[in-house]
C-alpha cells in the first residue's frame, strides 16, 4: 500500500523540498526478506554496570553472521548498538549507558535497531537500585522519539534464571521483522524452549489458527504464518466465505466457515482442530469488530456485539482448548490482537476500547497457567495500520492518523503480522504474559 507523502518526501524534488520547509521526511522502512542477513551491518555491544549478558550477545550476534566491533571503534557506520545494563545498582551507573550511547547513535545507519537490556525493577529491594532500572523504561522510549531514518530502540528486561530467554527477542528487534515496533518494554521469564530452531522456517510442521482471516491484517497473519512453515487454519464467518477460501487456497491451509459467537463455536473449532489435524500449535485470536458511537449515544446491540466478538469469544475458545485433552500441543501459543486504543482509550469507541483493555487483562491474567503447562499466551497492540478500512476514512483524519508516531508513517498488516508471527515461535516461549504495541511509537498511550 503506498504512502504518497512518504514517496514524495523520498523522491529527489521531494528530499528538497522537505529540506528547505523543514519538513518531516518519513523513512521507507527495512522490513524482513526471506535471506536477507539479521542486519546489514556492524554491531557494538557494550555495558553499563555489571553487564552480565555482554559476552552471550556478543555470541548470538556473531552465530548470526554480525560482525561485533568495540566500541571504541570509531571508523564504520553502524547497524546496531546493544547496551547490557544488566547489574546497574544506582542512578551513576547509568552514565555508563551515555557513555556508549550518545557517541554511537552518531553512526547508526538508517533503520538502525537500538537494543538495552536490564533487570526487572521489580526485582530488588533498594529504591536506588530499582531507580536505575526503571530509568531505562525512559531512555528507550525518549531515544525512540530522538531517532530517525526509521531506526527504532527498544528494551527487553531479563530477571535473574531467564537468560536463555534472551536469543529470540534480541533476534527480533534487530531484524526487520520488528519495522514497526518502537519505544517498546519487553520482560522475559525462564520458559521450556527448544534446543535449537530453524531461523528461516520457524513454524515448520506447526499448525496454526488465525480467526478473521478473510481479510486485511487477518489475512497478513495467515501468509506470513504460513511463510515461516505452518498449516494454516483460516477461520472467518460463512458471509466471507468466498474471501476465506481465497486466503486458504493461496497459503496452502484449510478454510473454516465459523461464527466465533455462536454458542457451539468453541465445540465445534476443538473438534475440527483434533479430527483435522490432531491438534493446534498456535491460535491467533485476531477477528474483532468496531461499532463506534459516543456512549451516549451508543444502544445494547452495539455494546454488546463488540463485546462478543472481540473478547468473549476470545475467553470461551481459549478455555475450550485449555479443558481439551491432547488438542494444544506441546509449546503451544496463543496471541491475542488487542490494539493501541485498549491502552490510551479513542473517542467514541469505549465499547471497543474496553475489549481491547480487556484482552490485555485477560493475557496477563491467563500467563501463569500457561507457563505452567510450557505454552505462552501474549498480545499485539496494532497503531495506525494502513488497510482498506483506514483508507475510507476522511483525509485529514487518516493523515493525522498515520504521522503522530516516531515513524511519521502508518503501520502495513504484516507489521502486526510479523510480530504475531514472533510471538508465535518455540523459541519464543520466555516471552509470556506480554503486550507489544505495533504502532511506530505512537504520541497516544504508553
Amino acid at each position: 500500500m503506498s504512502d504518497w507523502y512518504r514517496d514524495f518526501a523520498n523522491s529527489g524534488v521531494g528530499t528538497t523540498v522537505t529540506k528547505q520547509l523543514g519538513l518531516p521526511r518519513p523513512a521507507v522502512l527495512r522490513r524482513h526478506i526471506p535471506g536477507d542477513p539479521l542486519l546489514p551491518g556492524p554491531a557494538v555491544v557494550g555495558s553499563a554496570g555489571e553487564g552480565r549478558l555482554r559476552g552471550e550477545l556478543t555470541s548470538l550476534l556473531t552465530e548470526a553472521g554480525v560482525t561485533v566491533l568495540s566500541p571504541a571503534a570509531d571508523t564504520e557506520k553502524l547497524s546496531a548498538v546493544l547496551l547490557d545494563a544488566t547489574g546497574v545498582t544506582g542512578p551513576a551507573d547509568l552514565a555508563g549507558a551515555h557513555d556508549l550511547l550518545a557517541p554511537a547513535l552518531k553512526r547508526l545507519r538508517p533503520n538502525g535497531r537500538v537494543l538495552v537490556l536490564g533487570d526487572p525493577p521489580s526485582e530488588t529491594a533498594s529504591p536506588a537500585q530499582s531507580a536505575a532500572r526503571q530509568a531505562l523504561d525512559g531512555l528507550v522510549r525518549s531515544i525512540g522519539k530522538e531517532l530517525r531514518a526509521g531506526a527504532t530502540a527498544n528494551l527487553v528486561y531479563v530477571p535473574l534464571g531467564a537468560e536463555a530467554s534472551i536469543a529470540s527477542p534480541v533476534r527480533f528487534f534487530l531484524s526487520g521483522r520488528s519495522a514497526y515496533v518502537d519505544g517498546q518494554v519487553v520482560t522475559v521469564s525462564a520458559a521450556q524452549l527448544p534446543p535449537a530452531e530453524d531461523v528461516a522456517r520457524p513454524l515448520a510442521g506447526k499448525v496454526a489458527v488465525v480467526t478473521g482471516a478473510a481479510r486485511g491484517i487477518g489475512a497478513a497473519i495467515a501468509r506470513t504464518i504460513a511463510r515461516d512453515g505452518a498449516h494454516v487454519v483460516a477461520v472467518d464467518v460463512p458471509a466471507a466465505g468466498q474471501a476465506l477460501a481465497d486466503v486458504a487456497n493461496e497459503v496452502g491451509g484449510t478454510a473454516l466457515q465459523l461464527d466465533i459467537t455462536a454458542p457451539d463455536a468453541a465445540r465445534r473449532l476443538v473438534e475440527h482442530l483434533r479430527e483435522r489435524h490432531g491438534g493446534v500449535d498456535v491460535v491467533v485470536h485476531n477477528a474483532g469488530i468496531t461499532r463506534d458511537k459516543l456512549l451516549v449515544n451508543m444502544d445494547t446491540a452495539r455494546w454488546n456485539s463488540v463485546m462478543a466478538v472481540n473478547l468473549q469469544a476470545q475467553l470461551d475458545i481459549t478455555q475450550a482448548l485449555l479443558d481439551a485433552d491432547g488438542v494444544l500441543r506441546d509449546g503451544f501459543r496463543v496471541v491475542c490482537v488487542s490494539s493501541t486504543s485498549g491502552i490510551a482509550g479513542n473517542r467514541g469507541q469505549t465499547n471497543y476500547a474496553a475489549s481491547k483493555a480487556g484482552i490485555i487483562g485477560m493475557v496477563r491474567a491467563w500467563a501463569p497457567e500457561f507457563a505452567s503447562r510450557g505454552g505462552a499466551i501474549n498480545a499485539v497492540a496494532p497503531g495506525f495500520i494502513v488497510t482498506e478500512m483506514t483508507a475510507k476514512m476522511p483525509f485529514g483524519t487518516r493523515e493525522v492518523g498515520s504521522r503522530i508516531n516516531s515513524m511519521q508513517q502508518g503501520g502495513l498488516p504484516v507489521d502486526v503480522a510479523e510480530t504475531i508471527a514472533w510471538l508465535s515461535q518455540p523459541g519464543s516461549g520466555g516471552v509470556n504474559g506480554q503486550t507489544v504495541r505495533v504502532c511506530g511509537q505512537s504520541m497516544l498511550g504508553a
